[in-house]
């Protein structure tokens, strides 16, 4: 008689990652319906229904599966946001990341939709999807950005920056690469005195714009657009902060961080917050998953952890410190260089 065979496996690993197109699925639909709005305190299912004008047990339904995905608790009938929730995905809050999210989502679906042809056959343009290439894309994404800058990405610039022992003396800085600017702004703010400058593509920087007269930080803060791989950064700078951005020059690393290391006054510091690869290219997952998209597509931009420790050296800076730091989003690399 043929016998079953032996195993010891758990499948609910497998299953999981299965049902986790779901859960960003919810995630996403959530958004997108503003459910999240109306559940900053206990609300029932009709009542949810009633303020969408969606179906009613299929909102219940729905309701479910975000407190299944510790999106929402359910509490004798009732549905409210849990903490991250109410802090990040309820519109007008300042910390609201609906926006970046869905973004991010739209930019990844057409290569996912397209992941087997493009596994079997190798990087090609998705033949429908966002251009990474256009203006419009960049300030969408800066915009969105904002709000994942406030919720807590610059406060740890700040206290990362505000640490050094040249802090106090800081006159200058350069957020290069910056975005929207609220890192940048956050470090001058912390600062009695310093000045700063936000670099990045022009039309960028007029998202910065924005947020510096928000901030009323005018006094103090200036934009310089441009392409840092090929134009001026300006000069005499006591501090350059650079978070995520080095990616874009990635295969001539060298090039810009010795322009950074030419824009430094003597004794400047250099601060730069990156992903780090590891694992064989394979950790932190966040990240190798966010990014798997557009790597797929010949869009590589992961940096191996050390890379820009080792250019920073080799450019001339007197020395390196480094270390891997849990941000909001993912670990990431915290490389300090002194000149």
């Amino acid at each position: 008689m043929k016998e079953l065979p032996e195993v010891d496996l758990g499948f609910d690993e497998l299953l999981r990652i299965l049902v986790g197109s779901l859960r960003s699925k919810l995630l996403l639909t959530g958004i997108e319906l503003g459910v999240f709005n109306h559940l900053s305190g206990p609300k029932s299912s009709d009542d949810v229904a009633k303020a969408l004008g969606t179906h009613p047990e299929n909102t219940r339904l729905f309701l479910d599966g975000l407190a299944a995905s510790s999106l929402v608790v359910k509490n004798k009938g009732l549905y409210q946001n849990t903490p991250v929730a109410q802090a990040s995905l309820v519109e007008g809050s300042p910390t609201f990341i609906g926006e970046m999210f869905t973004l991010m989502s739209q930019m990844q679906d057409a290569t996912i939709a397209d992941l087997p042809r493009l596994v079997k056959e190798g990087p090609s343009p998705p033949s429908k999807g966002m251009d990474m290439g256009s203006e419009e894309v960049w300030v969408r994404y800066a915009a969105s950005m904002a709000n994942y800058q406030r919720a807590g990405t610059a406060q740890q610039a700040v206290e990362i920056v505000s640490q050094l022992p040249e802090f106090p003396s800081f006159q200058k800085m350069l957020d290069l690469g910056g975005g929207p600017g609220l890192i940048g702004i956050a470090i001058v703010a912390a600062h009695p005195n310093m000045k700063g400058v936000i670099f990045d593509k022009p039309s960028v920087v007029n998202v910065a714009e924005k947020f510096i007269k928000e901030y009323e930080m005018e006094d103090r803060m200036e934009v310089m657009g441009g392409d840092y791989t090929c134009d001026s950064i300006g000069e005499e700078y006591d501090l350059i902060w650079a978070s995520a951005t080095l990616n874009f020059a990635k295969y001539d690393l060298d090039t810009p961080v010795k322009k950074i290391y030419d824009a430094l006054n003597p004794g400047g510091v250099f601060v730069s917050l990156s992903d780090g690869l590891t694992c064989e290219r394979t950790q932190p997952e966040n990240y190798v998953l966010s990014t798997l998209s557009s790597a797929l597509i010949g869009q590589d931009m992961g940096i191996d952890q050390g890379v820009i420790a080792d250019a920073m050296l080799r450019v001339g800076f007197k020395s390196t410190r480094s270390r891997t730091i849990d941000t909001p989003m993912m670990p990431m690399d915290l490389d300090i260089a002194r000149k």
